[in-house]
C-alpha cells in the first residue's frame, strides 16, 4: 500500500524579486518558488504559521508533498531548501522542486513490528529495544511504501534485527550502505543486572 502524501497548500505570489518577497512577509506569508518538471518556475507563498508548524513537526525536507495551488494542477514536490533569518532562525523563503512519478527520492519510512506474540524472547520477559522507528530509504515518487514491516516471530533474547533481515518494498533501498541495526530483543533488566554481577564475581575470583 502506498504511503498517503500530505497536502501542502500555497497561494500564487504576485510579483517576484526582493520587494515582492518583503511584501509577502509583511502580510504574514513566507515566499517561495516551485521549479523543475520542464515548466516555468512558479512564485508562491505559504502562511507563516502553517509552514512553521510543519517545520517544527520534523522531516519537512524529506517528506513528499502534494502541492495545492488554486488555479494550478496539483503536483508532487519535495523541499530543497528553507532559508531562515540568521538571528531569529525563522523561515524567510523556501524552494520546492517538482517531481515525476519515476523520480527517485530519499524519504523516512516508518517501521512496524508484527507478531510480538510469537516472539520467544518477549514471552520470556525480554524487551524489544527499537533503535530506529523510521528508516531512510531511496524510493520512487510514484510508489512510496506506507511502512516497512519487521516480523518478530521466533526472535530470542539477544537477537539483533538488521536492515538486511527485512524484506524491503520493490525498488526501495537504504540510503546507508552498511548493515545497520533496527532493533534488538534485550534481556529483562533484572536478568541483565544478575548477569553483570555474576561476571563481576567471576572476574574477582580469577583475580
Amino acid at each position: 500500500m502506498a504511503k498517503e502524501i500530505p497536502d501542502l497548500v500555497a497561494e500564487v505570489r504576485a510579483g517576484t524579486g526582493k520587494g515582492a518577497a518583503r511584501a509577502a512577509r509583511r502580510a504574514g506569508m513566507v515566499p517561495g518558488v516551485v521549479y523543475g518538471g520542464d515548466v516555468d518556475p512558479l512564485a508562491i507563498q505559504i502562511p507563516f504559521n502553517v509552514l512553521l508548524k510543519k517545520l517544527k513537526a520534523g522531516q519537512f525536507k524529506s517528506t513528499l508533498w502534494n502541492l495545492k495551488v488554486e488555479g494550478q494542477d496539483d503536483v508532487r514536490v519535495i523541499c530543497r531548501d528553507v532559508q531562515r533569518d540568521v538571528v531569529k532562525d525563522l523561515p524567510t523563503h523556501l524552494d520546492l522542486m517538482r517531481l515525476r512519478r519515476t523520480s527517485k527520492i530519499n524519504l523516512f519510512i516508518p517501521v512496524e513490528f508484527v507478531n510480538e506474540e510469537e516472539c520467544v524472547g518477549l514471552k520470556r520477559g525480554g524487551v524489544l529495544t527499537v533503535v530506529r522507528s523510521e528508516v531512510e530509504l531511496v524510493v520512487t515518487a510514484g510508489d512510496i511504501p506506507e511502512k516497512i514491516t519487521v516480523d518478530l516471530t521466533g526472535k530470542a533474547i539477544g537477537d539483533v534485527i538488521n536492515i538486511s533481515d527485512v524484506d524491503l518494498p520493490a525498488g526501495a533501498k537504504p540510503t546507508i550502505d552498511r548493515d545497520f541495526v533496527i532493533a534488538n530483543v534485550a534481556a529483562p533488566a533484572g536478568l541483565a543486572s544478575a548477569d553483570s554481577e555474576e561476571e563481576g564475581e567471576e572476574e574477582a575470583a580469577e583475580a
